[in-house]
This record gives structure tokens, C-alpha cells and sequence, in this order.
């Protein structure tokens, strides 16, 4: 598999907002400034509880697929390789590794069946625009940890959707969860959201890579970064971490990242979180908190780390 070497973005668009030409301004802005070969567009549809079983990407809440095909068509005029991540989030806020069901069915209780009946009609849809518009990979989950038990119903999953799209399937299992995952040998690529902290990064990559030789199937980190927050370092995974902003703690957080991410061959890339759809005020990049580095000095190793390769 070639080396990827990407960044996300598109997670925070709502319907039009591909339209904007604020959105291709900041497609190509990462493009230039970073050096990227791969753009993972990601984008949730909606869920309203962590036990509902019906998902929405039809709403307001989701680019439209005229509008996904075109900032496809866009990315591909800037000559980047394109993977698609459809995501499903929880209305009410709850992280999408906690939705659950009871691994028996109960009369006049939501079942994971319902649940994979709607997931899989998402998912084929969106593998079809994928299939059309020629993405080099579709990602068909993303840390649903709870999920990941129900084997079976995933190996279905993956086998509907190779009837629709033919390029390499991945699936993105959370930080920890690489070697729980049972059914790696139904993907072609492993991956995962690699937010370790900056201490631990050895360890992990160490239990990692036993995972990834035993089903000897090519691995990248499909998430990896980390909030320019005083702190984020120890606990890159915390979004909702209350520290003050601090750029430099995240420079130098990504350069140990890349650092451990060099001596380990067996890694192929990086799909790291998130550059934003619309861009903040560069000049105030020093006072954002967020996971984007845009104007801030990790963005500048990034560019380095990714021109090397």
C-alpha cells in the first residue's frame, strides 16, 4: 500500500457548506502548506440516541452528495488521492464507541440487527459514491467500540459492501482497541485513531505492531493528533480537555509522534485530525485550542515530516 500520508477534513460541514468557496480555499491551503498525498474526507450522519436504530444522512446536519461528489472532483484537480469516511455521530452528544444494544434480542427493545440494517444501507450508499467517484479507500466504521464484538454482523457488512465498491476497504477501530478486533482479515488495511500520550507512544506501537503482524495486513493511523492545549500532550484523545492554549505543547507533541512513527517501518501512513473546513484567523492561530495546526508551529512539522517522505 503507498504511504499515506494525510490529513482529515470536512468533519464540521453541514449541508452547503462544500458550496462555500471558503471550503476549496482551505482544501487548497492544506494541500499547499502541508504536503499531503491523501485527503480523508469525513462527514457524520446522525443518530438521536446511542440505542436508536435508525441513521440519518439525509438531513441538514450532512454534505449532500452532489456536493461530496464535487469537493471529490475538486481534491482530485489539486492531485490528491481521496478516502472516504463516512461517520455517525449521537445527537445528544454521546461518543459513538458507546452505541449499544443487548447481545440477545428482547421483545419491544432496539436490536443490533435493526441497528446493521440501517447502518448498512448508509454505508452501501456512500460505497457507491466511492465506487463512482474512484476513492482510493473507503473507511466503513469508526470507533464503534461497542460494535466491535458482533463479529458477524460486520464480516456481512464488509462482504455487501465489496458487491458495490472495489478499491480497499479499512475499518478504524479506537486508541487501545487494535488487538481486540477479531475480523481484521475481512479489511484489507488495518487502522485506528492513534492518540497516544506523548510518553506512551513506545509501548503502543510495540502491542500494535504484534496485531498488525499477525494478520500481516498493511496499518496507518486513520486519526492521530493533538489539541494545542496545555496538557493535550498526556491525553491527546481529550477533546473536551480545559486547558489554555499552547501551541507549543503541540508542536511538540507531533514531533515526538513522527519521531516514534519513524522507527517503525511496519506503519504506513497518517490521516491526522482535523484541518477545518473554514479556516480560522491565522493571525489568532497562537489563542486556538483546537486539533487544527493551521498557523500554528506543528503545521510547520507536519509540511517537514510529510516532504521527507
Amino acid at each position: 500500500m503507498e504511504y499515506i500520508k494525510g490529513f482529515s477534513y470536512g468533519y464540521d460541514s453541514k449541508r452547503g457548506d462544500f458550496l462555500k468557496p471558503e471550503a476549496k480555499e482551505s482544501l487548497r491551503t492544506l494541500k499547499e502548506r502541508t504536503n499531503i498525498s491523501h485527503v480523508i474526507i469525513a462527514f457524520p450522519a446522525l443518530q438521536d440516541t446511542a440505542q436508536s436504530v435508525t441513521i440519518d444522512y439525509n438531513g441538514s446536519h450532512i454534505v449532500s452528495d452532489d456536493e461530496l461528489e464535487g469537493m471529490i472532483g475538486y481534491a482530485r484537480e489539486l492531485g490528491l488521492k481521496v478516502i472516504l469516511k463516512p461517520m455517525v455521530n449521537v445527537r445528544d452528544g454521546t461518543w459513538r464507541a458507546y452505541i449499544n444494544f443487548f447481545d440477545y434480542d428482547e421483545p419491544c427493545e432496539p436490536t443490533w440487527g435493526e441497528w446493521f440494517r440501517s447502518y448498512t444501507e448508509f454505508m452501501l450508499h456512500y460505497a457507491g459514491i466511492a465506487e463512482k467517484t474512484g476513492c482510493e479507500m473507503l473507511v466503513v466504521g469508526c470507533e464503534m467500540v461497542m460494535s466491535e464484538r458482533r463479529e458477524k454482523e460486520w464480516r456481512a457488512l464488509i462482504s455487501a459492501v465489496r458487491e458495490v465498491y472495489s478499491g480497499l476497504i479499512t475499518y478504524n477501530t479506537d486508541k487501545y482497541q487494535e488487538d481486540h478486533v477479531t475480523w481484521w482479515d475481512a479489511v484489507d488495511v488495518i487502522s485506528s485513531s492513534g492518540y497516544y500520550p506523548i510518553n506512551d507512544w513506545d509501548a503502543q506501537l510495540k502491542r500494535i505492531e504484534k496485531t498488525v503482524k499477525k494478520y500481516n495486513k498493511p496499518f496507518f493511523f486513520a486519526e492521530a493528533g493533538c489539541p494545542s492545549r496545555t496538557g493535550s500532550s498526556l491525553n491527546p484523545n481529550n477533546w473536551k480537555h480545559d486547558g489554555e492554549a499552547n501551541v507549543e505543547e503541540q508542536e511538540r507533541y507531533y514531533r515526538v509522534m513522527f519521531s516514534k512513527i519513524m522507527e517503525n517501518e511496519w506503519i504506513r501512513g497518517l490521516g491526522l485530525w482535523e484541518w477545518h473546513t473554514f479556516l480560522y484567523d491565522e493571525t489568532k492561530a497562537h489563542a486556538n485550542r483546537s486539533y487544527g495546526v493551521f498557523g500554528k508551529p506543528a503545521e510547520k512539522v507536519v509540511a517537514e515530516f510529510y516532504s521527507k517522505l
